[in-house]
C-alpha cells in the first residue's frame, strides 16, 4: 500500500497496471468511503484490469489511510483535486480518463476545471441535477454533527444514519469526516464548467434522492450525456453492473442503444 507526500499531506493511493496497459483512469470515492470500499470490494478494480486499464485509486484527504486531520481547513474541494492532480504528476501519467462517483464528482469537476487537457473522458456517478441546488440551510452542519454524534440512533435524519453507519462500517475516522464536512469550497463555476471541451458522463440511479435527474446536469456539458440506472438508490449503484456497463461504454465510445433512434 503506497503512501505519497502531496501537498504536504500523507495520501494512500492503489496503482494497478495490467500488463500492456495502454490507458488510465483515475478513480475518486465518495464521502465516508475509501479506494478500498468504492472501488476494490465492488469489482472496479477487477473490471478495470481485465480491460487491460491501468486504474489508479486514491483515499482523498480524511478518508482511508490518508490525512485524517480534525482541522476543518485542511480540507475542501480545490485541496483534493490539487491532491488527484498531484498523484498524477508524482505517478507520471500525463492524460487519464476520470471517474468519480458521489462526493468524487466535485473533485473531479474541479479537477476537470483545473487542468482540463489532462482528462480524455470523465465520467460522474451519483450525481444529477440537484448538484446546483443551494445547500439547504444547515445542512453541513448536520453531516458533521452526525459524524461526531456517540450514538448514530441518535441521528434523526435517515439519510445521515446511513452515511453515518457507513462510515462505521468502514472504519472511518468520525472526526475527520466531521471537520472535512466543516471544510470550506467555494461554489463550482457553472458557466466555466458549460466550456468544459471534454466528454462527460452523468450517470445516476433512479431512486437516486440525493442526485437528481442525471439527464439534466448532462445537458450543462458540450459533449454530455446523461445515464439512468433503473432500480438503483445511491448506495446501490456503486456496485451495479448497469453502472459498469455504462461507465465501461462510455470510456470505449461505445454507443448507448438510446441514442439511436427506432426503427419504424
Amino acid at each position: 500500500m503506497p503512501i505519497a507526500t502531496l501537498n504536504g499531506v500523507p495520501i494512500a493511493y492503489d496503482d494497478i497496471a495490467p500488463p500492456g496497459a495502454q490507458r488510465t483512469v483515475l478513480l475518486l470515492h465518495g464521502f465516508a468511503s475509501n479506494r478500498n470500499e468504492g472501488w476494490k470490494r465492488t469489482g472496479w478494480y477487477s473490471a478495470f484490469e481485465r480491460r487491460g486499464v491501468r486504474a489508479i485509486a486514491l483515499d482523498q484527504r480524511g478518508h482511508g489511510e490518508s490525512l485524517r486531520s480534525h482541522a476543518p481547513a485542511d480540507y475542501g474541494r480545490l485541496k483534493l483535486a490539487a491532491d488527484a492532480l498531484a498523484l498524477l504528476d508524482h505517478l507520471g501519467v500525463r492524460r487519464c480518463d476520470v471517474f468519480g462517483y458521489s462526493m468524487g464528482t466535485r473533485t473531479a469537476l474541479q479537477l476537470a476545471l483545473d487542468a482540463p487537457g489532462r482528462i480524455d473522458h470523465l465520467a460522474l456517478g451519483g450525481i444529477g441535477d440537484k448538484l446546483f441546488d443551494p445547500p439547504r440551510p444547515g445542512g453541513l452542519e448536520a453531516m458533521a454533527d452526525a459524524m461526531a454524534a456517540e450514538d448514530p440512533q441518535s441521528i434523526s435524519n435517515p439519510m445521515l444514519r446511513s452515511f453515518r453507519q457507513f462510515a462505521d462500517e468502514q472504519g472511518e475516522d468520525r472526526q475527520a469526516l466531521a471537520a472535512f464536512s466543516a471544510g470550506e469550497s467555494p461554489p463550482l463555476d457553472r458557466d466555466a464548467l458549460a466550456r468544459l471541451p471534454i466528454p462527460v458522463l452523468v450517470a445516476a440511479g433512479a431512486r437516486d434522492d440525493l442526485a437528481g435527474n442525471p439527464e439534466g446536469l448532462a445537458r450543462l456539458f458540450p459533449h454530455g450525456k446523461g445515464k439512468t440506472l433503473p432500480g438503483c438508490d445511491h448506495f446501490s449503484a456503486i456496485p451495479h453492473a448497469a453502472l459498469k456497463a455504462a461507465v465501461l461504454d462510455f470510456l470505449d465510445d461505445v454507443p448507448d442503444e438510446d441514442d439511436f433512434p427506432p426503427f419504424e
